[in-house]
């Protein structure tokens, strides 16, 4: 662990740059991965027994927004060497040059400090604590461990973007629920085979960076097969909200339809008879991933703050 404190060392600027713009400091955030943390832990307020105040609940999805971004920052600053190394990464702000190391050091842990300090004023220590071990899961235990080590490191270290609907139940309930818990396993399911359609297509890229993930390590016949399965699992998995009642009719429908369009992409993955078809079916499967996320939990929020819940039988 100490090896990874000697690399908040500075790195020499470019002349014609003094130091990052508003945009570079943004673009450390990983505003895309913060828009899914924001949405993500909403609904896990909403999807939550109880009510919460409406300016609590915004200053909450500030703080965990806040979070979410400080993670983003640790994971650019611990992983500028091997951004630098791969074409998707080599244009980040570090990387480029533009911000030194201990700048996005010191960016990020003021940000993580912050943002669990007015998360546990706001709403409550439990809601900041799951914060804090959130923010210290991806950036260490993922960034530090994991993603260098192991060609698990999207399987485990995917704990870390699940987290935030738990996150947004405490808010509301100051405990760990159930209605949290199965959100975050829909997440955990989700991830291996978004990430790994992607890192199929990108495997020279991880190759060049030394990162071990799965088609690099096990090759595309493996990860092809991992896949499905895991979209398998995920499809299945996704109805538990429907029998514990937390899902009604809307949900139902989209996990319904969402799930036949992952399975065919799978199928067309694990049945791809070349590598180009197998990664075009991958970025395929990239794309329609965030789409299904999206529209799942968007009929969850719609269900329980609009209420359009045409409940089913609660059969848990």
């Amino acid at each position: 662990m100490s090896a990874a404190f000697d690399k908040i060392a500075d790195q020499p600027l470019p002349a014609h740059r003094v130091g990052g713009d508003v945009g570079d400091y943004f673009q450390l955030l990983k505003p895309r991965v913060m828009s899914l943390v924001i949405f993500t832990a909403l609904v896990g307020m909403v999807v939550a027994p109880g009510a919460i105040h409406p300016v609590i609940a915004a200053a909450s999805l500030l703080a965990i927004a806040v979070g979410a971004g400080a993670s983003g920052a640790l994971n650019m600053w611990y992983d500028a060497d091997i951004d630098a190394l791969m074409s998707r990464t080599a244009k980040r702000p570090i990387p480029a040059g533009r911000i030194t190391l201990s700048e996005a050091f010191a960016f990020g842990m003021a940000l993580s400090a912050g943002s669990v300090l007015m998360l546990g004023v706001v709403a409550n220590w439990v809601a900041a604590g799951l914060l804090a071990f959130t923010i210290f899961f991806y950036a260490v235990v993922y960034s530090m461990w994991l993603k260098r080590w192991t060609a698990q490191n999207i399987v485990i270290g995917g704990a870390a973007g699940a987290f935030p609907p738990m996150i947004g139940e405490a808010v509301v309930t100051g405990q760990i629920g159930w209605a949290g818990f199965v959100l975050f396993a829909i997440i955990f399911l989700w991830t291996p085979p978004h990430f790994w359609a992607l890192a199929m297509a990108k495997a020279k890229d991880y190759e060049r960076a030394g990162v071990p993930m799965m088609p690099n390590v096990a090759g595309d016949a493996s990860t092809r097969r991992q896949i499905m399965g895991y979209t398998v699992a995920l499809v299945l998995f996704a109805f538990v909200p429907n029998l514990m009642g937390m899902g009604g009719l809307a949900y139902l429908m989209t996990v319904l339809l969402g799930g036949a369009g992952m399975l065919g992409i799978a199928w067309r993955i694990l049945k791809a008879d070349s590598a180009e078809a197998s990664h075009k079916a991958g970025m395929q499967m990239f794309g329609f991933s965030i789409l299904y996320l999206f529209a799942a939990f968007s009929a969850l929020l719609a269900e329980h703050s609009l209420g359009l819940m045409w409940a089913l039988p609660k059969l848990l």
